[in-house]
């Protein structure tokens, strides 16, 4: 087991300037990443850093809220993926969820799964701001809409991956669609345990250090 091609090497904070992008692909070259994740705007950047590597380039969606209108939403999907996005990331819309108007979140992930043209689509579900009953009907109502995979969180909710949520989302979606642990896996150990729990991608801005750990320690 590689751990590096489990990680989608992130960075999304409002500050980051192109510098830190350039870096964060150049990282992503040199460990063999499986993909960076960044915001829209800096797509067709990473797409002409990373040309001629196996890195993607995945990038967010209607981030970090979520709240905005599905036209929007498969709107900026479809300007991502002419702009050179292989994976796109997109946030559910969390009130909506909540609120049991399950044909506009059906509707609302399927818009941006046809606008993604074949491309793989993880639903953000913000695990930190829904109830067992929540989490359990997003991953059921990503997974009708096509999508492909559920993924815990943005980061900027408040909260981000636990080992239950990631094994709760593997038991849902099973073999049907693969779950995403993002936010707040920082080390080795949380790594692992999500991996363990079923996670069979990483969303972390400490991509580097966990492969280091990793070579140090010996394992995954």
């Amino acid at each position: 087991m590689q751990l590096s091609r489990y990680i989608d090497h992130t960075l999304l904070k409002p500050e980051a300037q192109m510098a830190q992008i350039e870096k964060l692909c150049a990282e992503a070259k040199e460990h063999q990443f499986f993909s960076v994740c960044v915001n829209t705007s800096y797509v067709s950047t990473c797409a002409k850093l990373l040309s001629g590597s196996s890195v993607k380039v995945c990038c967010v969606v209607g981030f970090p809220l979520g709240a905005m209108d599905t036209e929007s939403k498969a709107f900026e999907t479809a300007t991502a993926i002419k702009n050179g996005a292989e994976e796109i990331d997109m946030v559910i819309n969390v009130g909506a969820l909540k609120d049991r108007r399950t044909d506009y979140v059906r509707e609302d992930i399927k818009a941006v799964v046809k606008a993604a043209q074949g491309r793989k689509v993880k639903v953000i579900i913000e695990t930190s701001l829904l109830s067992h009953d929540d989490k359990v009907l997003a991953c059921n109502l990503s997974l009708e809409a096509g999508a492909h995979f559920v993924k815990t969180s943005t980061g900027f909710g408040g909260g981000g991956a636990t080992v239950e949520d990631v094994k709760l989302m593997k038991s849902i979606v099973k073999d049907q669609m693969e779950v995403k642990a993002s936010g707040g896996v920082k080390d080795l150990q949380q790594a692992k345990a999500m991996i363990d729990a079923g996670a069979s991608r990483l969303g972390t801005s400490s991509g580097v250090a966990l492969v280091q750990g990793a070579t140090v320690s010996g394992g995954y």
